[in-house]
């Protein structure tokens, strides 16, 4: 078979891949030439956990062929490739991972983490899904096709919307998740379950749509993602484990860790309490780590350019206690396994893709290169491939849908007639309780004021996809500008991406969102009546297509600009709520678990949108 009569084998497909292994089969028996002979001094074979010696990998097209020991190949080889001090491991994958929280396109995401080692990453997808659900597989398979060496498998998600309060961009159910489970092998499963109240309660209103994803993954055999937030009592992690919920990468302790692993659960390691869980099992006595894996989730351009990626995780691991091999285990053949995708990735084997780390260092895991597809694709931290140049349609383009300029008084909330002051609902950010505070607040000129003396300004969520830009608002504590005319703004917010607004202005927080339409997402930093610093996310409000570089540098510009306004801050349950520039407010409109009362874009079920989405409950913002 000539290269031109070969099967692509960009994406993953049944009838290329058997005539891809067909012929594999005959490069491993000599009986049809290799392209190329990877010949290193080492070599971790992650199913036995043991390092050999002098080891050849023979690579035909994006896969592998044969390994062996060193002149064990019977066959003709093209090219000839020898690091007799270089061992190597498999590429790292990624067990769960919003590629948007990098804030650059699939294919500069690529280019960023591919000298780490990251070469497969499962697409937790929700997040482009609320923007525009109907392309969402379209979305994630177009880097790919356009000759990026990573492998995305999206799994679309289960949060689409997040909850029956909120709408959008999406609306996946049983018919959604089907097509996407038939439609690619590429598809791994369904994306984090996060909205335990309908899981467990047939009275809520997203019951029918959530259990109708989850029947259509079981049909499918694809893996059911979990998201156990808060949920630490013995019945509801059983509960979790009963419905089919695979694995949580949401764990804080030890014992939770355990008492989830003990029923069934795959636990995935976040870094930010990496090191205290591994030290913690270590001390418990586990020796057995083949049902844990390494975990990004979320992490943006500018600390991967600061921390690293996945190869950043496994440092954290190794100097928590770990040994390298089960460490590198952990984000390579375990990841693989639970997802079901040993078949292509997971382990340097024959008909896995070609994708392999060469490291000069195994206990610092010090990465000399990089393998992908068959090819070298990086070397002493630098990506060596062309990044394909994708022109996004207007479709991932032109997601900030408000067709008017939003003005001052769409953030007015209105007093009773021949008020003086008003008794407010009050959040603060990651307010994790079953109740919401409340604060006697000041009336002027017919609307209800912020009380910057007390910590109080006013919080906005506007919706983007409707064109008419409906908003809800109310006051928060802790959080936002105490600096006069003041706002920032941000079309980024988890989990539904609706624009969120905090400020200390109803003028400036007009002009943040404006700012925002116009550059069709990103953040907008309004200070004292001007805007001063934006970031322009132009790919579904989410992300740019552009170099990490650039990008970082639009942001290390807003933090600078930020750095000159007082921010309000006060404690909250969450122990990364920190004072200063209040990036997290991003993360602090979530509807998941363990939240309750929260603030939505209005809707039908919520038309203030102040909604507790555990009870469904609607309570006003003043009265």
């Amino acid at each position: 078979m000539t290269q031109a009569e070969r099967p692509t084998d960009h994406l993953i497909n049944a009838a290329d891949e058997v005539k891809i292994r067909q012929r594999l089969v005959r490069v491993a028996l000599g009986r049809e030439p290799a392209d190329t002979r990877l010949r290193v001094g080492k070599l971790l074979d992650v199913h036995s956990r043991m390092w050999l010696t002098d080891q050849e990998i023979v690579m035909s097209g994006r896969r592998i062929a044969y390994v062996g020991p060193a002149g064990s190949y019977p066959g003709t080889i093209a090219r000839e490739v020898h690091d007799p001090d270089l061992m190597a491991v498999p590429g790292f994958g990624e067990v769960h991972k919003h590629i948007e929280s990098s804030h650059v396109t699939p294919e500069w995401e690529a280019a960023l983490v591919l000298p780490h080692g990251n070469t497969w990453t499962c697409e937790a997808s929700h997040e482009f899904s609320n923007v525009n659900g109907a392309r969402n597989l379209e979305f994630w398979l177009t880097a790919r096709l356009a000759g990026s060496p990573q492998k995305i498998f999206p799994l679309p998600g289960s949060a689409v919307p997040p909850t029956a309060y909120e709408w959008g961009g999406g609306h996946f159910g049983y018919e959604e998740q089907a097509g996407f489970l038939t439609e690619s092998l590429m598809v791994a499963g369904l994306d984090e379950v996060m909205d335990w109240p309908a899981v467990w309660n047939p009275e809520n209103p997203s019951y029918d749509r959530l259990w109708g994803m989850i029947e259509a993954t079981f049909e499918k055999r694809g893996v059911i993602e979990g998201h156990a937030a808060g949920i630490r009592d013995m019945a509801t992690i059983n509960g979790l484990a009963v419905a089919g919920l695979a694995s949580d990468h949401e764990a804080w302790t030890t014992q939770e860790v355990l008492d989830k692993l003990r029923r069934g659960l795959f636990m995935e390691l976040r870094p930010h309490s990496l090191t205290e869980m591994v030290e913690g099992l270590l001390e418990a006595g586990l020796t057995d780590w083949s049902q844990f894996a390494l975990t990004t989730d979320d992490r943006s351009c500018s600390d991967t350019l600061k921390l690293g990626a996945t190869d950043h995780n496994v440092r954290l691991a190794i100097k928590a206690g770990l040994s390298p091999d089960i460490a590198i285990q952990m984000v390579t053949i375990n990841p693989a396994r639970h997802m079901r995708l040993t078949p292509w990735v997971g382990s340097i084997a024959p008909g896995r893709f070609a994708d392999i780390v060469l490291l000069d260092d195994a206990d610092t895991l010090s990465i000399r290169k990089v393998w992908a597809d068959g090819e070298l694709v990086a070397a002493d931290g630098k990506y060596l491939k062309p990044v394909p140049r994708i022109e996004w349609p207007g479709w991932a383009t032109q997601t900030v849908n408000i067709n008017r300029a939003m003005k001052p008084e769409d953030f007015a909330i209105p007093a009773q007639n021949g008020r003086i002051t008003m008794k407010a609902a009050l959040l603060r950010p990651f307010h994790w309780d079953d109740d919401f505070i409340t604060m006697e607040l000041p009336v002027s000129d017919g609307v209800v004021q912020r009380d910057p003396d007390r910590n109080v300004t006013k919080f906005s969520i506007v919706d983007r996809f409707s064109g008419i830009g409906k908003t809800s608002s109310m006051f928060w504590l802790g959080t936002g500008p105490r600096t006069a005319d003041s706002a920032l703004a941000c079309s980024m917010g988890h989990d539904k991406h609706n624009i969120w607004v905090v400020g200390s202005s109803d003028t400036a927080m007009a002009q943040a969102v404006n700012a925002l339409r116009d550059i069709q997402g990103g953040w907008a930093l309004v200070r004292e009546g001007q805007v001063v610093a934006t970031v322009r996310y132009e790919v579904g409000g989410l992300m740019t297509c552009r170099p990490p570089e650039a990008l970082d540098a639009e942001m290390q510009a807003l933090y600078a600009e930020g750095g000159k306004i007082d921010w309000m801050y006060e404690p909250t349950f969450s122990p990364r709520w920190f004072p200063g520039f209040p990036e997290r407010l991003a993360f602090a409109t979530l509807t998941c678990a363990p939240w309750r009362w929260v603030l939505v874009a209005p809707s039908d079920l919520a038309p203030e949108g102040f909604v507790n989405v555990a009870t469904g409950q609607t309570h006003p913002i003043v009265w």
